[in-house]
């Protein structure tokens, strides 16, 4: 099993149609079996796609979706992927702002889960967490807030994930975390207290695994050192043989400011 995960920075991205080429050539390379990206979004005031579009989701799906675009250049080079995309909030004034999965195989159920106490579209600080569930288990696109931020704390937000997950097994949370690993006490190391793996860790094989290396949105008045933000977290001792960062100039183009994580798994 190979999985993806990315925070896309999307449409906001400089050149973001043809970074978003370099991420669909590099899908259809991997042919990763789930991918889960962030910040996957379309303009609020572009038209609406008229007709079925590729995309499944319960919202309007416009000219721009990232999502969409993504799944037609896919299927320009001969991929196919089933994909779910969730608006979460309203994100820079103007953005449907959301979260996206892709499946290589059918998609078996879904989950919607809100995480934050604020349950305000118009508001950036509100946080869903979606899920699909297929052959291979369950998987969630996961961008979380911070852990000092008073209003919305990480540990409220993470116990509310943590709990709704309790009874499901063979899980994966794939995403931005806006947790830094080498920070203590905060909400990486809560999520390992709570049981689960980073792959990471679980991999034989990996690179430094930093996923930021610049000053972005969210962690403008943080240092500049190297991060690792962005994860793959699983609910069970998975056999990683390796984990890779993509889209950071060595392994593939880099295509927004985060970059990404690949693992493979037996």
């Amino acid at each position: 099993m190979k999985l993806i995960t990315l925070n896309t920075h999307s449409i906001t991205e400089p050149n973001y149609y043809e970074k978003m080429l370099i991420l669909a050539k590099a899908v259809a390379t991997e042919l990763p079996d789930v991918v889960a990206l962030q910040e996957v979004n379309q303009t609020i005031d572009m038209p609406l796609i008229e007709g079925k579009t590729l995309v499944t989701s319960n919202a309007d799906i416009r000219t721009d979706n990232y999502a969409e675009a993504l799944l037609n250049e896919l299927k320009k080079l001969g991929v196919s992927y089933n994909c779910v995309w969730l608006p979460i909030k309203i994100g820079y004034g103007k953005y449907d702002e959301g979260l996206a999965i892709l499946s290589r195989s059918p998609i078996i159920d879904t989950d919607n889960v809100l995480i934050s106490k604020c349950n305000d579209y118009s508001y950036w600080k509100t946080r869903r967490i979606i899920g699909i569930k297929n052959e291979l288990g369950w998987f969630y696109s996961v961008h979380m807030g911070w852990w000092n931020d008073e209003e919305e704390p990480f540990n409220e937000q993470w116990n509310n994930l943590n709990n709704h997950l309790s009874n499901k097994k063979n899980v994966w949370l794939m995403g931005d975390f806006n947790s830094d690993a080498n920070e203590i006490n905060g909400g990486y190391n809560l999520v390992k207290e709570c049981g689960w793996y980073d792959s990471f860790n679980l991999a034989k094989e990996k690179d430094s695994g930093f996923t930021v290396t610049k000053k972005i949105d969210g962690w403008k008045d943080k240092d500049i050192s190297d991060k690792r933000i962005d994860y793959i977290f699983c609910n069970h001792t998975a056999d990683v043989t390796k984990s890779t960062v993509v889209f950071d100039g060595t392994n593939y183009d880099v295509v927004s400011d985060h970059f990404g994580v690949m693992i493979e798994v037996e």
